[in-house]
């Protein structure tokens, strides 16, 4: 509830700052001709971000007859997994990728799909990677990408009425901009403050989507331990080519595959690694592990004999060499 009502409120503060800056810059004729214009843009968008994101990253559709061990356990898990939470199906697919990393799109739960790296497939155990498309499927299930493309929309629309305001404001009699600072300095704020709008409501999201993602799998402590392995590949300086040519695209992946670090700043479109564990193993009401303290380490994960709601997929034998070996 407290998630719902911090991206409730930040729509509305998003919402607030359009209607100031329209306001300003042309009166309601002016704020409307922005809005339809980013609208059309993002709507565009909207109804196909799902082809156009999946071609960035070449991902392959899969399915439950794939010759791979490995990819066969991945797509019938996300189908166990979808079920449990009563959605449709979705499409799965697998990204030719070494990072480890994992993301859903689609406009609604009837048109997903989700993808996961084989990177990801390979450093975590069947467990972790539930506990991971649990999180993705949690996203689909809370339209996550309808939330975004809204918040999209109005940034758009924020951008495109800074710019008229300073090349279309006010001019004096030898038709120079009228004040050309206060232009400058709206072009400049605006959409910085609506960015920064957008960056809170995801990482508001992941938040939602890492409880709701624990709750589909049964097994918070499985979807930490993913987390921190992710988060310290990623550490580990891990170059991303197709991310870092699709900037746009990393609030959808569920640790930022541009870096490893960070933290819940305004900057930042995911929150602090360390803050998600913390409040996934308080759902599994084990204490948190912090592994930069000696004698620390990832949260161990249950069995399916002790887990309580946790699934009876077990765990795989010895787990992959990583960066955090």
């Amino acid at each position: 509830m407290r998630n719902h009502l911090r991206t409730f409120t930040l729509l509305a503060v998003m919402t607030a700052l359009f209607v100031g800056v329209g306001y300003a810059v042309g009166g309601p004729t002016g704020m409307l001709i922005a809005l339809v214009f980013a609208g059309g843009m993002n709507l565009i968008s909207y109804w196909n971000a799902d082809k156009i994101v999946l071609r960035m990253y070449r991902a392959t559709e899969v399915d439950a007859a794939h010759p791979e061990p490995l990819i066969r356990n991945y797509v019938n898990d996300v189908l166990e997994l979808a079920a449990r939470a009563n959605m449709p199906a979705p499409k799965i697919y697998v990204i030719d990728q070494d990072q480890p990393n994992a993301f859903a799109t689609g406009r609604d739960p009837q048109h997903a799909a989700v993808a996961a790296t084989r990177g990801l497939l390979g450093l975590l155990d069947r467990r972790e990677i539930r506990g991971v498309m649990a999180h993705e499927l949690a996203h689909v299930k809370n339209r996550d990408t309808l939330t975004m493309t809204i918040t999209a929309t109005i940034a758009g629309a924020v951008g495109a009425l800074a710019n008229f305001a300073f090349f279309f404001g006010g001019r004096d009699a030898e038709g120079r901009p009228a004040n050309m600072i206060a232009g400058l300095a709206m072009m400049i704020i605006a959409p910085m403050a609506a960015g920064l709008v957008q960056m809170a409501i995801s990482r508001s999201r992941e938040y939602e989507a890492d409880r709701e993602g624990a709750e589909i799998s049964g097994d918070p402590q499985a979807l930490a331990s993913a987390l921190q392995k992710i988060e310290a590949y990623a550490k580990g300086g891990y170059h991303n080519p197709d991310a870092e040519r699709n900037p746009a695209t990393a609030h959808m992946f569920i640790i930022n595959p541009l870096a490893g670090g960070g933290a819940d700043n305004l900057f930042s479109t995911h929150p602090a690694t360390q803050n998600r564990v913390r409040a996934l193993m308080e759902m599994a009401g084990r204490p948190v592990t912090d592994p930069r303290r000696p004698g620390g380490g990832a949260p161990q994960v249950r069995t399916g004999r002790d887990s309580g709601r946790g699934t009876a997929v077990p765990v795989t034998g010895a787990r992959r060499p990583g960066p955090w070996s």
